[in-house]
């Protein structure tokens, strides 16, 4: 069916009531309804801070909904789709025991458990199925907690979305858990086009068994709506017929997706009272609350945020998605929001949409921010308010302002996003609370950050403007580095182009906006966009003094992460199979990877470019059979071109890999020893990462430089 004319803006809208609802919930998950009542009360908006925990956290509701749906864009975007492709999707992304899921154990949880059946050759859906590994462990929670986006990528289409929540369910579950799942797509991507959540239930329910649990416990739940008006009485004939105490295993589907059936038919069609009633419910507080409130941002819209507190200002756009592809693990819900309704446009036969020449940073949804918040310090405290407004942009329709206001000599106002791990207390936190911020910057040295601002026709006094970045400098202490400075006086609009400095190995952990005056000035000034391009300029090895974050820059996927114990920089352990420690982001296209490999007792080891995953990416391998291998990672290993290289263990050799368009070349001490044009199924672009295949490797240093088609070779 044709697209809806909002349909982006219904979508962000979905991606911002999944966020809301998984930060207000998450605080308390697993707590009873007991427990809630009697140290909360009624849960009306964020608790976070009663209980000293953060409002932004990774979390496997979030970060499984927004990295299983890449199985779309990485096999195309075609409706043929299988399970087993959505399978080798989460062997890409997932770092075993370190993102996504709860690594619980075989048999005692359900997604843990199917990883293990991927991970072992079994493809889905028999990965996932009651027949391999039982009723009780097959009808957790999972699969519907992780199913929004296969919903919001059919909009309109009810069918469409159940089927694609089936495919994507069958991973790692079966039965309950699948009918359950369906529903909920269903209803969420009929939303997009009916305001009814009676219409909502019916034409869902109707998609599953008559017979089935989740069928009946719905039929169920409607009715006490009707004999029953007070939700708290509702709630308890659902726990006492449906209840945690019918069902084995940690966290059945069916009780928790009756919480969220009977939210919506006493929550009065308004988000704080519906989402008021699924956390204050209990059980799996953030995956429920998650659920419904992306489904009433889907059918409520924007608008319906507004119901109640302020949910989005706190939240600032801002979500975590940590996985092996680590360049986009810091991102925010308008970037997330664009990916998935290109999807979706594509799906539709539509080309995609890149507001401002795809600008990374261009604000154009009602409201967005995507993670820009004013800086706190003593020399900026209290000068600072953001809003996104309409107009003030050369190629959108929307920008984001700047008020300042009581600027002086000494007292600036500043704005930044994140750009990576916000700091080490973050990244120490997550690490011990079971779901690790992995995560590569997103901006490097040698990139050109591009923007637009402009000064509004009504300020009294010129303007002082500089964009900057906040680097990890001596002790993981940030530091900030800046641009040069261009005033604007009323009515003025300027672009900047900054080329980022070398950092010495320090990663960038934001970038942002810079406002001063010579004399005091209250005015607005309006930032268009932010953005950069390219591949980096830059060198990353070891750092002097106690530096720890140049380290954390890069993802783990090794049996034995990267550590500062050792004497090289890099020392890289794999005891079985093929291990990956990975830099960058998938915006990378043409450039040259360049490092000194070691290796000890190993398999095989290298270095890699155009890393899209741990199983997507062209290597350049030294192998223990006196070969050197060009390979290709992608629905297994192809050998692209190999040769013979006699070398020992203990030697050191200089390893080049340069890619540029189709054609990948190796070389080995400044000598090229292997190219290749790949013609099928090419992969165009990635991060770099260092290989190791069973056994041990050390590295010096790592080097990235840009590379075209006129550079020399």
């Amino acid at each position: 069916m044709p697209l809806l004319q909002d349909y982006t803006e219904r979508v962000y809208a979905g991606v911002l009531g999944k966020l809301i609802g998984v930060y207000l919930g998450r605080p308390f998950e697993g707590w009873s309804y007991e427990q809630i009542t009697q140290r909360l009360g009624e849960i009306t908006y964020y608790v976070h801070e009663k209980l000293n925990v953060p409002l932004i956290v990774t979390d496997d509701d979030i970060s499984g909904t927004f990295t299983f749906l890449r199985a779309l864009p990485d096999y195309g975007n075609t409706l043929e789709l299988t399970p087993a492709q959505i399978g080798q999707t989460w062997l890409n992304y997932l770092i075993e025991k370190r993102t996504i899921l709860w690594w619980g154990g075989l048999g005692n949880s359900t997604e843990h458990t199917a990883y293990l059946r991927l991970k072992h050759g079994v493809q889905a859906p028999q990965s996932g199925s009651i027949a391999l590994n039982g009723q009780v462990v097959a009808e957790q929670i999972g699969a519907q907690i992780f199913i929004d986006g296969w919903a919001m990528v059919a909009p309109g289409d009810p069918e469409l979305a159940a089927d694609l929540a089936r495919r994507a369910a069958s991973v790692s579950h079966d039965g309950e858990a699948i009918y359950g799942a369906q529903v909920w797509a269903a209803m969420e991507a009929l939303a997009f086009v009916e305001p009814d959540v009676n219409r909502l239930i019916d034409v869902a329910v109707a998609l599953i068994p008559r017979d089935s649990v989740i069928a009946r416990m719905i039929a169920d739940i409607r009715e006490w709506r009707v004999g029953e008006p007070d939700w708290r009485r509702g709630r308890e004939l659902l726990a006492s017929h449906y209840g945690y105490d019918k069902y084995g295993g940690n966290c059945h589907m069916a009780p928790n997706h009756g919480l969220m059936i009977l939210s919506l038919l006493y929550g009065d069609d308004d988000f704080q009272r519906t989402l008021m009633i699924v956390n204050t419910s209990g059980w799996d507080t953030d995956c429920n609350s998650g659920n419904v409130g992306c489904l009433m941002g889907i059918k409520n819209g924007l608008e319906g945020l507004e119901t109640g507190p302020d949910w989005r200002g706190p939240v600032a756009d801002r979500l975590y998605i940590p996985t092996a592809d680590g360049g986009r693990a810091i991102t925010d819900a308008v970037t997330e929001a664009y990916h998935i309704v290109n999807v979706g446009r594509a799906l539709a036969g539509e080309g995609p949409e890149a507001p401002k020449n795809g600008a990374r940073y261009h604000f154009e949804l009602p409201g967005a921010v995507q993670g820009f918040m004013p800086e706190g310090s003593i020399e900026s405290e209290g000068t600072l308010y953001l809003e996104n407004t309409v107009g003030h942009s050369q190629e959108g329709e929307r920008s984001l302002a700047f008020h300042y206001h009581r600027l002086a000599p000494g007292r600036v106002a500043r704005a930044a996003t994140s750009t990576f791990i916000p700091s080490l207390d973050v990244a120490t936190y997550f690490e011990t609370r079971g779901y690790a911020l992995l995560a590569s910057p997103s901006l490097y040295p040698g990139q050109t950050i591009q923007a637009a601002l402009e000064a509004d026709a009504a300020n009294i006094r010129v303007v002082t403007s500089r964009l900057y970045v906040s680097v990890y400098g001596d002790d993981d202490q940030l530091i900030k580095l800046y641009s040069p400075a261009i005033d604007l006086a009323p009515g003025d609009s300027q672009e900047f182009a900054w080329r980022v400095p070398e950092t010495h190995s320090a990663p960038i952990a934001a970038a942002g906006v810079e406002l001063s005056s010579d004399t005091r000035a209250d005015g607005t000034v309006y930032l268009d966009y932010l953005t950069w391009k390219g591949a980096p300029d830059m060198v990353s090895t070891q750092r002097e003094g106690n530096n720890t974050m140049w380290r954390r820059a890069w993802v783990s996927a090794l049996d034995h992460p990267v550590a500062a114990r050792y004497p090289e920089p890099f020392r890289v352990i794999q005891n079985e199979g093929v291990g990956l420690v990975v830099l960058g982001t998938r915006e990378w296209m043409d450039y040259q990877l360049r490092a000194d490999v070691t290796p000890h007792l190993v398999e095989s080891c290298g270095i890699a470019a155009r890393v899209q995953g741990l199983q997507r990416y062209y290597a350049l391998l030294l192998c223990r059979d006196q070969r050197v291998r060009l390979v290709k990672a992608l629905d297994g290993i192809t050998v692209l071109a190999e040769g013979e290289l006699a070398w020992e263990f203990g030697t050191t050799f200089d390893l080049t890999l340069r890619v540029v368009g189709n054609t990948i070349r190796g070389e080995v001490d400044g000598r090229v020893v292997l190219e290749y044009t790949d013609t099928e199924r090419p992969l165009t672009s990635g991060a770099i990462a260092l290989v190791c295949e069973e056994g041990r490797t050390a590295t010096q240093a790592v080097t990235v430089q840009p590379v075209s088609p006129r550079d020399p070779a």
